[in-house]
């Protein structure tokens, strides 16, 4: 059957009108917050607006709407990162480097605690927290959100970290070194590249968190933007729509400068070709 038989050319027909039809259904709602960002008469249609203005963006640009919430976000993203980065590393290295017979069943019990919902945990943790007089607590919060990312970051930190060839850390043992030493100056500098990706996966999750945060922390000034959202949803149905949408491009901006200055400092995975190579 050649290249250009018919049945080879209606699969290509099917599959490029799938793949613009999903780029079409991801690509309008983009579309309506850039053109309702910019329209001070916004509706959920998307149209050009009459007149272009930013006054939506000054309207929403103001500590108590925009910088506060996004600043606490960024608290409790980038704490909850730090958290289940360092942990999951700890947690993961030996799940690695030695083979033990509780090594499956705790990696079961690992992705099986992905699969709890929130919402069944969130009774007794609030219960929890109450007891320890964690409620209405920024530092509480972080913990519990980087408790919850757990499970899956040390799964993908497991298998990021399998791809560093152990011969690097024997032959440094032959020198000396301890096993943290070598955890932290040949395989953590070699896995960077995965190091970066559980760090933006555990970042995005808890920046576009609104369940925990809203139970948990009861201050509006201690808010995250994910819950702070709710101020441009008015009573019996009204929705300031240009706002919203001014918002909701600020509120996405962290997250991509993140993804490129962490693509940037920690680079590819040269690194480990050349140590191997050596």
């Amino acid at each position: 059957m050649g290249l250009t038989s018919p049945s080879r050319r209606s699969l290509r027909v099917v599959s490029n009108g799938v793949l613009v039809l999903i780029t079409i259904a991801f690509a309008l709602p983009l579309v309506w917050l850039v053109l309702a960002s910019v329209d001070t008469t916004a509706t959920l249609s998307i149209a050009l607006p009459d007149r272009f203005s930013l006054q939506n963006f000054v309207d929403v640009m103001t500590p108590e709407t925009a910088f506060i919430p996004l600043l606490n976000s960024l608290v409790l993203s980038a704490g909850c990162a730090i958290i289940t980065v360092v942990v999951a590393v700890l947690a993961a290295y030996p799940l690695s480097r030695y083979r033990m017979r509780i090594n499956k069943p705790f990696l079961y019990g690992v992705l099986f605690g992905t699969c709890l919902p929130i919402t069944a945990m969130m009774v007794p943790v609030y219960s929890l927290f109450v007891a320890f007089n964690l409620i209405d607590s920024t530092a509480g919060t972080i913990l519990f959100l980087a408790a919850t990312s757990l499970p899956m970051a040390i799964y993908m930190t497991k298998n990021f970290m399998d791809g560093v060839p152990i011969s690097l850390e024997e032959a440094a043992w032959m020198d000396g070194a301890s096993m943290m030493s070598t955890l932290t100056r040949i395989v953590v500098p070699l896995m960077r590249p995965g190091i970066a990706v559980v760090f933006i996966f555990v970042f995005i999750g808890a920046w576009g968190n609104f369940f925990v945060p809203f139970v948990l922390l009861l201050s509006p000034d201690k808010q995250p933007a994910a819950v702070s959202i709710f101020s441009f949803f008015g009573q019996y149905g009204t929705v300031a729509y240009g706002q919203l949408a001014a918002f909701s491009l600020l509120y996405s901006v962290p997250v991509i400068g993140l993804y490129v200055l962490v693509s940037r400092l920690l680079g590819g995975s040269s690194a480990l070709a050349g140590a191997v190579k050596g």
